[in-house]
Protein backbone atom coordinates (compact mmCIF):
# COMPACT_ATOMS: atom_id res chain seq x y z
CA UNK A 1 0.00 0.00 0.00
CA UNK A 2 2.80 2.49 0.93
CA UNK A 3 4.47 1.53 -2.26
CA UNK A 4 1.40 2.30 -4.09
CA UNK A 5 1.46 5.55 -2.61
CA UNK A 6 4.54 6.28 -3.44
CA UNK A 7 4.44 5.25 -6.89
CA UNK A 8 1.12 7.54 -7.39
CA UNK A 9 3.19 10.63 -5.68
CA UNK A 10 6.19 10.56 -7.77
CA UNK A 11 3.91 10.41 -10.64
CA UNK A 12 1.87 13.36 -9.63
CA UNK A 13 5.11 15.10 -8.76
CA UNK A 14 6.33 14.41 -12.12
CA UNK A 15 2.90 15.79 -14.01
CA UNK A 16 3.35 18.64 -11.87
CA UNK A 17 6.78 19.32 -13.41
CA UNK A 18 6.29 18.42 -16.92
CA UNK A 19 3.09 20.83 -16.84
CA UNK A 20 4.79 23.57 -15.59
CA UNK A 21 8.05 23.18 -17.90
CA UNK A 22 5.64 23.29 -20.81
CA UNK A 23 4.11 26.02 -19.49
CA UNK A 24 7.25 28.15 -19.42
CA UNK A 25 7.70 27.08 -22.93
CA UNK A 26 4.52 28.41 -24.05
CA UNK A 27 5.04 31.61 -22.15
CA UNK A 28 8.55 32.14 -23.15
CA UNK A 29 7.53 31.51 -26.83
CA UNK A 30 4.46 33.91 -26.19
CA UNK A 31 7.09 36.68 -25.32
CA UNK A 32 9.34 36.19 -28.14
CA UNK A 33 6.60 36.35 -30.72
CA UNK A 34 5.73 39.60 -29.63
CA UNK A 35 9.38 40.78 -29.67
CA UNK A 36 10.27 41.80 -33.53
CA UNK A 37 12.28 41.18 -35.10
CA UNK A 38 10.17 37.82 -36.61
CA UNK A 39 12.36 35.26 -38.27
CA UNK A 40 10.38 34.89 -41.67
CA UNK A 41 12.67 32.73 -43.26
CA UNK A 42 12.78 29.96 -40.35
CA UNK A 43 8.66 30.79 -40.33
CA UNK A 44 7.95 30.06 -43.65
CA UNK A 45 10.76 26.81 -43.93
CA UNK A 46 8.44 25.48 -41.20
CA UNK A 47 5.05 26.10 -42.68
CA UNK A 48 6.68 24.42 -45.59
CA UNK A 49 7.66 21.27 -43.53
CA UNK A 50 4.07 21.27 -41.39
CA UNK A 51 2.09 22.29 -44.31
CA UNK A 52 2.99 21.34 -47.73
CA UNK A 53 4.73 17.72 -47.09
CA UNK A 54 1.80 16.17 -44.82
CA UNK A 55 -0.59 17.12 -48.19
CA UNK A 56 -0.25 13.82 -49.22
CA UNK A 57 -1.17 12.27 -46.16
CA UNK A 58 -3.59 14.54 -45.51
CA UNK A 59 -5.43 13.98 -48.76
CA UNK A 60 -5.88 10.53 -48.48
CA UNK A 61 -6.90 9.97 -44.76
CA UNK A 62 -9.21 13.04 -45.57
CA UNK A 63 -10.66 11.37 -49.28
CA UNK A 64 -10.91 7.81 -47.61
CA UNK A 65 -12.49 8.44 -44.11
CA UNK A 66 -15.53 10.54 -46.04
CA UNK A 67 -15.84 7.31 -48.24
CA UNK A 68 -16.15 5.16 -44.85
CA UNK A 69 -18.57 7.67 -43.45
CA UNK A 70 -20.73 7.41 -46.76
CA UNK A 71 -20.65 3.67 -46.54
CA UNK A 72 -21.67 3.88 -43.12
CA UNK A 73 -23.93 6.42 -42.77
CA UNK A 74 -25.89 4.83 -45.64
CA UNK A 75 -26.28 1.38 -44.15
CA UNK A 76 -27.82 3.14 -41.50
CA UNK A 77 -29.96 5.67 -42.35
CA UNK A 78 -31.48 3.29 -45.17
CA UNK A 79 -32.80 1.82 -42.21
CA UNK A 80 -35.02 4.98 -41.77
CA UNK A 81 -35.88 5.41 -45.62
CA UNK A 82 -33.56 8.60 -44.64
CA UNK A 83 -30.65 7.85 -47.14
CA UNK A 84 -30.86 11.65 -48.04
CA UNK A 85 -29.13 12.39 -44.86
CA UNK A 86 -25.99 10.81 -45.64
CA UNK A 87 -24.15 14.42 -47.28
CA UNK A 88 -25.36 16.11 -44.51
CA UNK A 89 -24.24 13.66 -42.09
CA UNK A 90 -20.54 13.36 -43.80
CA UNK A 91 -19.96 17.54 -44.28
CA UNK A 92 -20.92 17.17 -40.54
CA UNK A 93 -18.41 15.10 -39.06
CA UNK A 94 -15.49 16.03 -41.53
CA UNK A 95 -16.22 19.65 -40.60
CA UNK A 96 -16.66 19.72 -36.60
CA UNK A 97 -14.73 16.82 -35.77
CA UNK A 98 -12.94 14.08 -38.41
CA UNK A 99 -11.37 17.20 -40.14
CA UNK A 100 -9.57 18.64 -37.63
CA UNK A 101 -8.58 15.86 -35.29
CA UNK A 102 -7.12 13.18 -37.80
CA UNK A 103 -5.03 15.94 -39.69
CA UNK A 104 -3.68 16.74 -36.11
CA UNK A 105 -3.25 13.37 -35.79
CA UNK A 106 -1.35 12.92 -39.16
CA UNK A 107 0.65 15.69 -38.92
CA UNK A 108 1.26 14.66 -35.33
CA UNK A 109 3.15 11.92 -36.11
CA UNK A 110 4.74 13.10 -39.08
CA UNK A 111 5.67 16.57 -38.09
CA UNK A 112 5.17 16.60 -34.38
CA UNK A 113 7.68 13.67 -33.74
CA UNK A 114 10.23 15.19 -36.53
CA UNK A 115 10.20 18.57 -34.23
CA UNK A 116 11.33 16.44 -31.08
CA UNK A 117 13.70 14.38 -33.06
CA UNK A 118 15.08 17.88 -34.43
CA UNK A 119 15.62 19.75 -31.17
CA UNK A 120 16.42 16.31 -29.09
CA UNK A 121 19.24 15.73 -31.40
CA UNK A 122 20.56 19.76 -31.27
CA UNK A 123 20.30 19.55 -27.38
CA UNK A 124 22.34 16.10 -26.62
CA UNK A 125 24.82 17.15 -28.72
CA UNK A 126 24.58 20.73 -27.23
CA UNK A 127 24.40 22.36 -30.36
CA UNK A 128 21.53 24.44 -27.99
CA UNK A 129 23.75 25.34 -25.70
CA UNK A 130 26.00 26.83 -28.68
CA UNK A 131 23.29 29.34 -29.39
CA UNK A 132 23.09 30.02 -25.64
CA UNK A 133 27.28 31.17 -26.03
CA UNK A 134 26.39 33.31 -29.15
CA UNK A 135 23.86 35.00 -27.94
CA UNK A 136 21.00 33.36 -29.72
CA UNK A 137 17.77 32.92 -27.45
CA UNK A 138 17.29 28.81 -28.64
CA UNK A 139 13.23 29.33 -27.82
CA UNK A 140 13.09 32.21 -30.61
CA UNK A 141 15.36 30.57 -32.81
CA UNK A 142 13.96 26.95 -32.85
CA UNK A 143 10.47 26.80 -30.71
CA UNK A 144 8.73 30.05 -32.26
CA UNK A 145 9.04 29.18 -36.08
CA UNK A 146 7.63 26.09 -35.11
CA UNK A 147 4.87 27.22 -32.78
CA UNK A 148 3.76 29.63 -35.70
CA UNK A 149 3.81 27.23 -38.25
CA UNK A 150 1.85 24.55 -36.02
CA UNK A 151 -1.16 27.13 -35.26
CA UNK A 152 -1.02 28.64 -38.99
CA UNK A 153 -1.30 25.32 -41.07
CA UNK A 154 -3.38 23.39 -39.26
CA UNK A 155 -6.41 25.13 -40.44
CA UNK A 156 -5.29 25.29 -44.13
CA UNK A 157 -4.80 21.60 -43.66
CA UNK A 158 -7.91 20.95 -42.08
CA UNK A 159 -9.67 22.70 -45.23
CA UNK A 160 -8.31 20.12 -47.36
CA UNK A 161 -9.31 17.24 -45.66
CA UNK A 162 -12.96 18.65 -44.86
CA UNK A 163 -13.03 19.34 -49.03
CA UNK A 164 -11.51 16.01 -50.08
CA UNK A 165 -13.76 14.02 -47.30
CA UNK A 166 -16.91 15.79 -48.78
CA UNK A 167 -15.88 14.90 -52.41
CA UNK A 168 -14.94 11.35 -50.97
CA UNK A 169 -18.71 11.02 -49.53
CA UNK A 170 -20.23 12.22 -52.39
CA UNK A 171 -18.54 10.02 -54.81
CA UNK A 172 -19.11 6.70 -52.59
CA UNK A 173 -22.95 8.28 -51.81
CA UNK A 174 -23.83 9.04 -55.45
CA UNK A 175 -21.33 7.25 -57.71
CA UNK A 176 -21.70 4.17 -55.59
CA UNK A 177 -24.68 3.85 -53.56
CA UNK A 178 -26.72 5.65 -56.24
CA UNK A 179 -28.40 8.50 -53.96
CA UNK A 180 -29.65 11.13 -55.80
CA UNK A 181 -26.78 13.74 -56.44
CA UNK A 182 -29.39 16.82 -56.36
CA UNK A 183 -30.91 15.22 -52.66
CA UNK A 184 -27.57 15.05 -51.91
CA UNK A 185 -25.79 17.91 -52.26
CA UNK A 186 -28.77 20.67 -51.47
CA UNK A 187 -29.55 18.71 -47.64
CA UNK A 188 -25.96 19.13 -47.31
CA UNK A 189 -26.18 22.81 -47.93
CA UNK A 190 -29.30 23.14 -46.13
CA UNK A 191 -28.04 21.31 -42.84
CA UNK A 192 -24.53 22.58 -42.54
CA UNK A 193 -23.82 26.08 -41.38
CA UNK A 194 -20.87 28.06 -41.40
CA UNK A 195 -20.50 28.56 -37.95
CA UNK A 196 -19.29 24.30 -38.48
CA UNK A 197 -16.77 25.26 -40.65
CA UNK A 198 -15.01 27.94 -38.67
CA UNK A 199 -15.31 26.15 -35.27
CA UNK A 200 -14.11 23.22 -36.44
CA UNK A 201 -10.97 25.10 -37.71
CA UNK A 202 -10.40 26.85 -34.32
CA UNK A 203 -10.09 23.62 -32.90
CA UNK A 204 -7.44 22.50 -35.64
CA UNK A 205 -5.14 25.96 -34.38
CA UNK A 206 -5.73 24.58 -30.84
CA UNK A 207 -4.61 20.86 -31.91
CA UNK A 208 -1.39 23.00 -34.15
CA UNK A 209 -0.65 24.77 -30.78
CA UNK A 210 -0.71 21.52 -28.75
CA UNK A 211 1.46 19.24 -30.98
CA UNK A 212 4.14 22.03 -31.67
CA UNK A 213 4.46 22.86 -27.98
CA UNK A 214 4.00 19.20 -26.73
CA UNK A 215 6.83 18.29 -29.84
CA UNK A 216 9.49 20.99 -28.87
CA UNK A 217 8.92 20.54 -24.99
CA UNK A 218 9.83 16.76 -25.55
CA UNK A 219 12.77 18.01 -27.90
CA UNK A 220 14.17 21.11 -26.03
CA UNK A 221 14.39 18.93 -22.93
CA UNK A 222 16.00 15.89 -24.06
CA UNK A 223 18.81 13.96 -22.36
CA UNK A 224 20.25 10.52 -22.20
CA UNK A 225 22.25 10.62 -25.59
CA UNK A 226 20.39 8.79 -28.79
CA UNK A 227 18.01 6.34 -26.84
CA UNK A 228 16.82 10.00 -25.53
CA UNK A 229 16.11 11.87 -28.48
CA UNK A 230 14.49 7.90 -29.33
CA UNK A 231 11.94 8.25 -26.21
CA UNK A 232 11.19 11.70 -26.23
CA UNK A 233 10.42 11.16 -29.92
CA UNK A 234 7.78 8.73 -29.20
CA UNK A 235 6.74 10.26 -26.39
CA UNK A 236 6.04 13.90 -28.14
CA UNK A 237 3.54 11.67 -30.26
CA UNK A 238 1.63 9.95 -27.51
CA UNK A 239 1.30 12.83 -25.19
CA UNK A 240 0.39 14.71 -28.10
CA UNK A 241 -2.42 12.61 -29.64
CA UNK A 242 -3.82 12.20 -25.64
CA UNK A 243 -3.68 16.25 -25.53
CA UNK A 244 -5.46 16.56 -28.25
CA UNK A 245 -8.37 14.33 -27.83
CA UNK A 246 -8.72 15.21 -24.05
CA UNK A 247 -8.80 19.12 -25.20
CA UNK A 248 -11.12 17.72 -28.50
CA UNK A 249 -13.41 17.14 -25.62
CA UNK A 250 -13.56 20.31 -24.03
CA UNK A 251 -13.30 23.05 -26.98
CA UNK A 252 -16.54 20.28 -28.64
CA UNK A 253 -18.52 20.82 -25.30
CA UNK A 254 -17.92 24.81 -25.31
CA UNK A 255 -18.71 25.31 -29.12
CA UNK A 256 -21.58 23.08 -30.08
Amino acid sequence: MIKFIETVGRGLIRFIEEFGLVMFLFLAALVWVLRPPLRFRAIFKQMEFVGVDSLLVVILTGTFTGGVLAFQAYHGFRLFSAESLVGSTVALSMTRELGPVLTSLMVTGRAGSAMAAELGTMRVTEQIDALYTMACNPIKYLVVPRIIAGVLMLPVLTIIADFVGIIGGYLVGVGLLEINSGIYVAKMIEIVELDDIFNGLIKSACFGLILSLVGCYKGFYTSGGAEGVGKATTQAVVVASVSIFISDYFLTAAMF
